[in-house]
């Protein structure tokens, strides 16, 4: 099993950015395919991005995509959600998930940050 804790939120005004991080312990990281999701209250969650276990493959949202990248390090334990040029609608609480690759679903969730851009 793996254990996820996320950091880096906070507040920020429009166009800027912001770094989320996501901690892991337990399982080695290498192991699992990792995700940033998104939700507030009255929106359906949202996928941000993915990236594979080997971290050479990574997915965007299109509401992200040339804004947001996501990177990992996987001798930290780490997993990295770097946000640019951010928008209102950017405001959210953001999670970190983690699934084995052979996996459809994502098993381990972290308890979230939020963003605020105002």
């Amino acid at each position: 099993d793996v254990q996820l804790v996320e950091s880096g939120g906070g507040s920020v005004q429009a166009g800027g950015s912001l770094r989320l991080s996501c901690a892991t312990s337990g399982d080695p990281l290498r192991r699992y395919s990792m995700a940033w999701f998104r939700h507030s209250p009255g929106k359906e969650r949202e996928e941000v991005g993915s990236l594979n276990a080997g971290g050479n493959y990574a997915r965007y949202a299109d509401s992200v995509k040339g804004r947001f990248t996501i990177s990992r390090d996987n001798d930290k334990n780490a997993l990295f959600l770097q946000m640019n040029d951010l928008q209102s609608a950017d405001t959210r609480m953001y999670f970190c998930a983690a699934r084995e690759p052979w996996q459809s679903e994502y098993k381990y969730w972290g308890q979230g940050t939020q963003v605020t851009v105002s």
